[in-house]
């Protein structure tokens, strides 16, 4: 039986100012039980511009959630116009720290390389990184889905430093899931999920790769919850459209209990 922690993260993207984040972590955290937080981190990820409120919030409340940012800069500070480095998000006491997600590499041209940098950046200062791989769907109808994202996987995270492997999460979201109402198989997320642990294994050792968790992201419901976390090699869940919901998050994170 696995030892890993399993980690729910919502990633809201670009919607909500900080007087909404605030609302929708309220309501949230009143469809919950205290038990439905035992034994997993629930990780919140606004905008940037809400960060410092919902930090508030959690404190405040104390709320058994953690802070999590969409994004970072690969360098320590200097001239980068509208950019965040890792230091800024540490001291705002934010845990983890998304690293490659699917619409950074295509709206941004993030490649691997530069995804690399961000997540040595974020382990540096002492976070925790989410690196996201995965394929479109010509990929995955050529067949080539797993060598796609193997490749994508081991040039986003080679010679990346950690002592503890819970610091390193690989989230795999295939690009043609994500917002499309389509979601991988169960079966299917489990396959990309296994191979990637044997990759980890090859860039690693396999104790590493027995540590380091995997989350699935693409269309994530409350319906598909108990499936895609019923599979040997996931860890979690990376959640995007149904996490602006409050009734859906909670009951994605309460899936345990109902």
């Amino acid at each position: 039986m696995s030892t890993r922690t399993p980690i729910i993260a919502a990633n809201w993207k670009m919607y909500k100012d900080h007087l909404e984040a605030i609302q929708l972590v309220q309501q949230f955290a009143y469809h919950l039980k205290e038990e439905d937080y035992d034994g997993q981190h629930i990780v919140i990820c606004p905008p940037f511009t809400a960060l410092r409120s919902v930090q508030t919030l959690i404190h405040a409340d104390k709320l058994p959630m953690l802070l999590g940012a969409q994004n970072v800069h690969t360098d320590a500070s200097g001239a980068f116009t509208g950019e965040i480095s890792a230091a800024m998000l540490a001291r705002l006491d934010t845990a983890y720290v998304l690293v490659g997600h699917s619409e950074r590499r295509m709206y941004n041209a993030e490649t691997d390389a530069v995804v690399n940098a961000k997540a040595r950046a974020v382990l540096a200062a002492g976070m925790h990184a989410i690196v996201c791989v995965g394929e479109m769907l010509d990929d995955r109808r050529a067949n080539n889905h797993i060598k796609v994202v193997l490749d994508q996987l081991h040039a986003s995270v080679a010679q990346l430093s950690f002592t503890d492997p819970e610091a390193l999460v690989i989230a795999y979201e295939p690009v043609w899931a994500i917002g499309s109402g389509e979601t991988a198989t169960s079966q299917d997320a489990q396959e990309m999920a296994s191979a990637i642990r044997s990759e980890l294994a090859q860039i690693f050792d396999q104790a590493a790769a027995d540590a380091i968790r995997i989350q699935y992201g693409g269309s994530v419901k409350p319906g598909n919850i108990r499936s895609i976390l019923a599979q040997d090699d996931i860890d979690g869940a990376l959640v995007g459209g149904a996490s602006l919901s409050a009734e859906d998050f909670a009951l994605i994170v309460a899936h345990r209990r109902l």
